[in-house]
């Protein structure tokens, strides 16, 4: 459950309450002179990281997930270049193990 800055405007004075996140500000009772006139303080918060699961740590590893694969392709042939392809052998006729005809 979160904690609330509250101030009292009857005595002036501030407190902090634990509440569920459902509660109103108006039922909310000040512990020095238990009226219910509180109003609810903005107030700064701190929180820790840890682990993998910090902002921007998906768009950092999609990132060098593209340079990876983009190093991988840089490493292929070019798309117009002509393949190493010996030449077909042009006598139908010749068996190439026995050199002799079928």
């Amino acid at each position: 459950m979160p904690v609330y800055e509250y101030r009292c405007q009857k005595c002036e004075k501030s407190f902090e309450a634990t509440q569920s996140v459902h509660a109103r500000a108006e039922d909310t009772e000040c512990p020095f002179c238990h009226a219910q006139e509180a109003t609810r303080l903005l107030s700064s918060f701190a929180s820790t990281i840890k682990g993998d699961h910090k902002p921007g740590f998906a768009e950092l590893k999609a990132k060098a997930m593209v340079n990876e694969r983009m190093d991988k392709f840089a490493k292929l042939p070019p798309l117009n270049a002509k393949r190493n392809v010996p030449p077909p052998n042009t006598s139908s006729d010749s068996n190439p193990i026995t050199g002799a005809g079928s």
